[in-house]
């Protein structure tokens, strides 16, 4: 299907040259040297969030040119299977209201220690220091602008100054519709953010541009698109390539849910031996992205067989030559949901076969183009054989909710995933409230989000690294899309462990907790990759696993049956 915006995605990837080899040693992904062209951060500094577009007041969510995201588009026409419009506002209003409720106990429940909403830093006075600066709340008058005459003294000053405090302040002000206010406290914040500055300073930039984007009114509705547009095109793409490459975050996300795939794959190994003479995994993502996770995974499986080999082949895994049964594993993916067009995907899965042959792994990969009404077994080709998995890595959040459309694509998909009864689905997601949280309080945890996740850098990356900027241009994107736009053109819709665990329930899902050897793995495993660096952390977290910096949790992992 098409996606809905001019120019599509093919020319994104070419064949001749190719964004990644799934072949090398290292198990990393390579990119073409052109994408990645050096750039300082001075300049950096001037030009970014150039694309972040504002969202005037009083904007029409049903403006009929609105240009939506590749996962409203790509749905839109599946109505007919849907209830009457009377069954969707009571259900969607009961909804609603459970969500809203669960919110507001996510977010001032104190009895529990379960880190649902916004997660908690650790008790070090250190930790507390960088994420809860301690500075009085600015009195109603704008703070005075520090002069020329007073710049000897201009680094104690700004140290004195809580942008913390000043982000949320001026968010209050848009809030209010105190316009001018805010438009003061924003200049105010620039003068103390810095695009090179620390991980305090650089998202305090991010987001000066982005509230100063939403105070601009005066635009059309295609530019208030065009932010939108900016997350899906080859930058974009490229940035969250290599935020997942390089933060260990993400990458043991990836990691977590390969293991619970693992774990599932596992369990129905304990039956016969299928007529095929092979154990089948079928995995079925809504965006493989840059497929990382499935190099991850055709690795496990490769290293699961040798094991096996090594292990014997005295139990009923074995055929009757005394040989180990192959373990198979089948991609399925689709040409829309935001996945960048087929040529791309074409060059995803060439890597990957490669990758599979060199390893042993038998391997096959779909691509289909359906509508989420067509969503099935039969349609998405299962065999009885399959194991059959979902796989939602950072996706579910950008499929909207019952806050923007009566649709509610996001728990449609989910129950329709129900229906198919997979042996397991995994959740990935940013630990994030940017759904339906108050604009003062989505914009106080980007700010402690992404503080926190621009400082975890440092540990792996060189702040004056071309990965580096390219990474952080992503994350300007995503700041300016969560804080500047609202309705169908807010795709960034992270919502915190508590409220997905809600929202997987409500669809009919029961949670499989992660076992405790699963997390012991994974603990090893961040303190190989970051030489035991104790600024991250993995730990369980209300049956999930989570991983974070300095106790902030980042990303969260879950598996559902």
């Amino acid at each position: 299907m098409s996606s809905g915006f001019s120019g599509g995605y093919p020319d994104y990837f070419n064949i001749s040259g190719r964004s990644m080899s799934m072949m090398n040693n290292n198990q990393h992904v390579n990119y073409r040297s052109d994408m990645i062209r050096k750039r300082s951060l001075v300049e950096f500094q001037q030009q970014h969030m150039r694309n972040v577009k504002p969202m005037a007041y009083g904007y029409n969510n049903n403006h009929p040119n609105i240009i939506s995201s590749p996962e409203v588009s790509s749905v839109s026409n599946f109505s007919s299977s849907f209830p009457t419009s009377q069954q969707l506002l009571v259900n969607q209003e009961v909804e609603r209201r459970m969500l809203r409720e669960l919110e507001k106990e996510l977010l001032l429940d104190e009895e529990e220690g379960e880190n649902d909403a916004v997660s908690a830093v650790t008790d070090s006075e250190t930790i507390q220091k960088l994420f809860n600066p301690v500075c009085k709340k600015p009195e109603t008058r704008i703070p005075p602008t520090p002069t020329t005459s007073s710049s000897s003294s201009s680094a104690s000053s700004s140290s004195t100054v809580c942008l913390k405090q000043l982000i949320s302040d001026a968010a209050e002000a848009i809030a209010d519709g105190r316009l001018e206010t805010a438009r003061e406290l924003t200049t105010r914040l620039n003068q103390y953010s810095n695009a090179r500055g620390t991980p305090e300073q650089r998202v305090g930039c991010y987001i000066a541009s982005a509230l100063r984007s939403r105070l601009r009114v005066k635009s059309t509705v295609e530019e208030q698109s065009s932010s939108t547009i900016e997350l899906y095109k080859k930058d974009h793409i490229v940035s969250t390539q290599l935020l997942y490459d390089k933060s260990p975050c993400f990458k043991l996300a990836f990691m977590a849910a390969n293991n619970l795939i693992m774990q599932a794959f596992s369990g129905s190994m304990s039956g016969p031996v299928q007529p095929d003479g092979k154990f089948n995994i079928h995995v079925v993502d809504f965006d493989v992205g840059h497929a990382l996770q499935y190099v991850y995974l055709i690795h496990e499986i490769a290293a699961a067989r040798r094991i096996n080999n090594r292990n014997g082949n005295s139990n009923s895994n074995s055929n009757g030559n005394g040989n180990r049964i192959p373990i198979s594993l089948k991609l399925t993916t689709f040409k829309d949901f935001g996945n960048g067009g087929v040529e791309r995907l074409k060059v995803l899965g060439d890597g990957l076969k490669s990758l599979a042959n060199k390893l042993g792994v038998l391997f096959s990969y779909n691509v289909l183009e359906l509508r989420l009404s067509e969503i099935s077994k039969q349609g998405l080709l299962v065999a009885n054989d399959d194991v059959l998995v979902v796989n939602f890595a950072f996706k579910l959040n950008k499929f909207p909710d019952e806050s923007v459309s009566m649709e509610n694509l996001r728990d449609a998909l989910l129950r329709r995933v129900k229906g198919m009864s997979p042996a397991v689905v995994t959740v990935s997601e940013q630990d994030l409230n940017t759904n339906t949280a108050s604009f003062t309080a989505r914009v106080n945890d980007v700010f402690g989000y992404y503080t926190a996740l621009v400082d975890s850098f440092d540990a792996t990356i060189g702040r004056e690294s071309v990965e580096r900027v390219k990474i952080e241009e992503g994350l300007s994107r995503r700041i300016g899309n969560s804080v500047a736009c609202e309705g169908r053109e807010r795709v960034e819709r992270c919502e915190v462990f508590g409220k997905w665990r809600a929202r997987m329930r409500m669809a009919g899902f029961d949670q499989k907790p992660v076992s405790r050897v699963t997390v012991d793995s994974l603990v090893s495993k961040v303190n190989s990759g970051t030489r035991g660096n104790p600024g991250f952390t993995v730990k369980e977290d209300s049956g999930g696993v989570s991983f974070g910096w300095l106790g902030r949790s980042l990303t969260i992992v879950s598996a559902w049956d």
